[in-house]
This record gives structure tokens, sequence and C-alpha cells, in this order.
């Protein structure tokens, strides 16, 4: 099976959709040999900051001289991005060899009258292969949907973290907040520790789960907590606090929400390091400093200063706009808006724009795809502009931002990718902008 050839299988097994359940990856996972259970892991669940989290993480463990498996989704650019040890993507052709291997034992499974599995389930059980035959020490996962029947919860992690909980995939994780939440609590496994940013009514679910199984919980604001001491040179300089001592660290992700996700992964490596004595302060300080997370407050160009950021709901959005103000304090911005039709599209359009910002509205290359219009007819008339692709909507924001302005793509992560991947491959050259 060729690389092309991989993409394609995965396409056809879209068919499927998004179906929740266990029983389908427990049983692939069992005609595997359950390579889920020859390497540790810690899961990443929650609404916003699964990602960033998960890098800085692994970034650290793999600064640690842990050989290091990290697990994400959806991809931006390349389906080989979900899968990486070591801070190094599997290859094309690494991919395509376990995702035949998986293949052919869900093709028996089908043949044995067993649901065939869905093409998130065949990804994760590839990743989790891979992972074992690569002699991988620990895994970082992070969860795809919810987090109790998510295919990724068929591991048994030392620790597992749930960033946040905020309303959204209501139609498969709800109807109500506590029941998302609830959905995110069923990663946290039985005298396992949970880390979490949750508060109110999210948080008191995930104690009440924690409780009923004999796992500590370690709480942002109470037992721990991180706070942002500004950005200088691109970098942003942090102090976290943790029974009664203070220490001080340099990540290269910013906003101040990158600082309440480097508390979950600071409090993370404090319960691991009572185990694992190679998870040095040196080793802390070099993994933030060095993780990256692309597609999140990423700039790719300069004149404009060209940003791309994964916001899609409420929540990221107000990131977003803060951090936007803290760098660009009195700044009018160009927005590039690309939203699905099944997000908050009004939440995100209005906390996102100001009165004094433009706004492009475009169409993600996703069937969920809100029309341009339908985002454009959420601003007064003359501040939105429709536009076409992604490509056209970026060189229609330079030229209304000019040499000295801001342009900023944000509003999906399929639009982030494309955008990213149009920079990458000069169809918008970093020297035009």
């Amino acid at each position: 099976m060729t690389y092309e050839e991989s993409l394609d299988y995965l396409a056809s097994l879209q068919r499927f959709g998004i179906n929740l359940g266990l029983a389908r990856i427990t049983k692939l996972l069992e005609l595997l040999d359950h390579p889920e259970r020859r390497f540790r892991s810690i899961h990443i669940a929650g609404t916003n900051g699964k990602g960033s989290t998960t890098a800085m993480l692994s970034a650290v463990l793999t600064a640690a001289g842990f050989r290091t498996g990290m697990y994400i989704s959806p991809h931006l650019d390349d389906y080989t991005e979900r899968i990486s040890i070591d801070g190094k993507t599997v290859s094309q052709h690494e991919f395509a060899t376990a995702i035949k291997t998986v293949a052919t034992l869900a093709s028996t499974m089908e043949a044995d009258g067993l649901e065939h599995p869905t093409e998130f389930e065949l990804i994760t059980a590839a990743a989790f292969h891979y992972f074992a035959a690569a002699g991988v020490e620990y895994a970082v996962i992070e969860a795809g949907l919810g987090g109790r029947i998510d295919s990724t919860n068929v591991i048994t992690p030392e620790i597992a973290v749930i960033t946040n909980v905020t309303f959204e995939h209501a139609d498969k994780l709800g109807p109500a907040l506590r029941d998302i939440a609830s959905h995110k609590a069923g990663i946290i496994k039985a005298g396992k520790p949970v880390v979490t940013a949750a508060r109110g009514e999210s948080l008191a679910v995930i104690q009440s789960e924690a409780t009923e199984i004999g796992s500590t919980v370690y709480i942002a604001g109470q037992n721990f907590s991180c706070e942002s001491q500004g950005i200088r040179d691109g970098q942003q300089f942090i102090t976290f606090q943790n029974e009664g001592s203070e220490s001080q660290y340099t990540i290269s992700l910013l906003g101040r929400h990158q600082a309440e996700n480097a508390g979950l992964v600071l409090m993370t490596l404090r319960l691991l390091g009572k185990s694992e004595p190679r998870l040095t302060e040196e080793a802390v300080i070099t993994g933030l400093r060095l993780a990256v997370w692309p597609g999140r407050f990423e700039l790719l160009g300069h004149k404009p200063d060209l940003i791309i950021d994964g916001a899609h709901n409420p929540d990221s959005a107000r990131a977003l706009r803060l951090t936007l103000d803290e760098i660009y304090p009195d700044r009018s911005v160009v927005f590039v808006l690309g939203i699905l039709a099944d997000k908050d599209v009004s939440g995100v359009s209005q906390t996102l724009v100001r009165h004094s910002d433009r706004v492009v509205t475009v169409k993600p290359d996703s069937p969920r795809a809100a029309e341009p219009a339908a985002v454009a007819a959420q601003f007064p008339a003359g501040q939105a502009i429709v536009s076409t692709t992604v490509s056209e909507g970026i060189r229609q924001a330079v030229d209304l931002a000019g040499p000295d302005g801001i342009v900023c793509v944000a509003g999906s992560l399929y639009q982030v990718g494309e955008a990213r991947k149009a920079a990458l491959s000069r169809q918008l050259s970093h020297t035009s902008l």
C-alpha cells in the first residue's frame, strides 16, 4: 500500500462517520496483540488546549531522554502529523505500512460479521501499533471527541489531563454541559491522578468521577497556578507555583491561555517526576522552551504580519483576541474568517472582531463549512467582504492591511491548515506579503 492508497482507503472509511464506542477499537487492538499495553501513556482531553498541552508534555519527555510518542488529531497539512516520535512525524511509507497492517485486520473483523472500524479508530490503532513496534517508552495521547467512549480511551494512563470543559459537540456529548464534562471525565482511571483547569459545574463532575474511583484531582487555581509574566522577543515568561514553591520558565507558545496550559504540563510533570528521576529541571526548562504547536498563534510572514490560529469556538476566540491585544495593543486587524456551520458562528465572530477591524470571509475545504456570505452577515455593512478560496482571501486581506498591518487567519483548523500549506508551498510567498 502506497501513501496515496492509504489516504484513499481512509477516505473510503468516512462512510462510517463518527460512531463513538469502544467495542470495535478493543477488538482491533486484540488482533494486534494489544500494542497499547506496551508503553506508558498520558491521556489529554478537554475542549480547548489539548494540542498545545500534548505538544509541551511530549517535548519535555523527549528532552528528558524518553522515547516519546505523540498522537494528535486533526492534522493541519498531512495525515502523518498525527503520529510522531521524539518530535519527528512518521514518514509517509511508515504511515502507509501501519495503515495496511490494521486495514487487513479490520477486513477480518468485517468478514467475521463484526462492525468495521471507523477512520479514527483505524488511525488510532495504527498509531498504537507503530509506537509499540518502535519501542516507545511514553506516549502522550490526545483524545479525539469527548473521552469516555472515544477510541483513545483504551489506554490506562499514568496521569489524565482534562484541560477545560466548555459547551461544544453537544450533539454528540450533550445535551447539557455536565454531560459533556462526564464524557471528558471518563478518561480518569482508578487510582490514577487527574490534572485539570476545569471550573464550576464541569469541575464538580470531574471531582465526583475521581472520588468514585479513588483518583486524586489536582486543580488549577487551587493546587497549583501558572501565570504569564509577559511576552518579549517572541517568548512568553511564566511563573509556576505549587506547594509553596515558585519557578520561572520560558515557553514559545504565546498567550495567557498557553500559560494555563503550561501549568497543567508542569503539574503533570511534578507528579510524574516522583517516579521518574530522568525528569530533571533541566529537561523541563529545555522541553518547554523548544515546544512548538503549528497553527496556534503562528507567525507565517511579515509586512504585513500574517498570523494563523485555530480558534473555532467562543472561548478559543476570546483567547486569541486577548493575545492579539497584548502583542498588538490598539491596532486594527484584518481577519480572514472561515467557520464551520455546526460551530457557534455568531459567538466566534462577535468575540473575535472589533469595530475597527476588517473581515474577509472564505469557505474552508470542508463539507461542514459555513457559506462565506452567512459569516459576513454577522458584521455591519461594509466591515466584511466575501471571498472565495483561503489563498485568495489572504491576498485580499494583505492588500487591505498594507505592509504595516496585521492579518489573522482564524475560524477553523481546516482553513488554518490550508493557509499554512499555501504559505509553506510558496503559493503565498513570504516575500509577497
